[in-house]
């Protein structure tokens, strides 16, 4: 498969820094390579600090950084603005974002409403696709915003941020929140998404359960690089393995090799702290 438009995402020997952080030490992406197909479902895995957050918001386009490393649908996600503002690239993160969630929707950002009256504010949106998204996350629609549970209010962020059809979707732990029903009824909705719309899907997550067989590719993160990347059946440590087992053991070797440098170097490593104002363009806040 040759490049540009034919991959979804295409990373090339992506190094990044926070912006205000200088030198290789303060790396928290070194020489990253990867290529996933139109159509993946990529888990994207590793140990607590590992990168798997900065390695998303790059891919979404939230941190500048040269074109020829990171693009998305064969553009540079952070400068082809496009690409986030028609929702063609889409993020969820893990937190609810209330100036995020809605703005521009005519939502009081204090006060109680509805659910239903945050869902049905989104403008320009399907109704089936509406509808199927409400009855797979089940919101009530009569939910009151400021009594619900944690995980109800995670349903109602999924939804909205699901409502129009994206090409790419990046996921940063955003089903932490939801019961194992919810999970995986939200997993089948991304398996569909790809298999009918050709849809990709670039999943952070540490929860395991019902991954097996869903994924399709695997991008692993560790001392600072994408240490193993391709399809599940052609990393030779998964071929045949469950995800869970394997994973565990990448990372318990990340972190003997990491103490091993900390004791070859004689001081502890640590991980660079993100500045108070990135570099982000305004598509971010839209």
């Amino acid at each position: 498969m040759a490049g540009g438009e034919a991959w979804a995402v295409e990373v090339r020997d992506l190094d990044f820094s926070y912006p205000g952080t200088f030198g290789a030490g303060a790396r928290v992406l070194e020489g990253c390579r990867a290529e996933l197909p139109r159509g993946a479902r990529a888990l994207l895995v590793g140990g607590n600090g590992s990168g798997k957050s900065t390695a998303l918001q790059v891919l979404a386009g939230q941190f500048l950084v040269p074109e020829g490393r990171v693009r998305v649908l064969g553009r540079p996600a952070f400068h082809d603005t496009s690409l986030v503002c028609s929702g063609a690239l889409s993020f969820l993160g893990g937190t609810w974002r209330h100036d995020v969630a809605f703005a521009g929707y005519g939502i009081p950002h204090q006060g109680d409403f509805r659910a239903g009256d945050m869902i049905r504010k989104v403008p320009g949106v399907d109704p089936e696709r509406c509808e199927r998204l409400i009855r797979i996350l089940d919101i009530d629609e009569d939910w009151s915003m400021a009594r619900v549970s944690d995980g109800q209010r995670r349903r109602v962020q999924i939804c909205m941020g699901l409502l129009k059809p994206y090409q790419v979707l990046l996921l940063d732990e955003i089903t932490v929140d939801l019961d194992l029903v919810g999970r995986l009824d939200l997993l089948e909705f991304f398996r569909q998404e790809g298999e009918e719309r050709g849809a990709t899907v670039v999943y952070a997550t540490h929860i395991f359960d019902g991954l097996d067989g869903w994924a399709t590719h695997v991008v692993y993160v560790g001392d600072r690089k994408f240490q193993r990347v391709g399809e599940v059946g052609a990393i030779e440590d998964l071929a045949g393995r469950r995800l869970l087992p394997t994973v565990e053991k990448w990372l318990r070797q990340s972190r003997e090799e990491a103490k091993e440098q900390e004791q070859g170097s004689g001081t502890q490593m640590m991980e660079p702290s993100a500045p108070s104002f990135p570099s982000r363009h305004m598509a971010f806040f839209r």
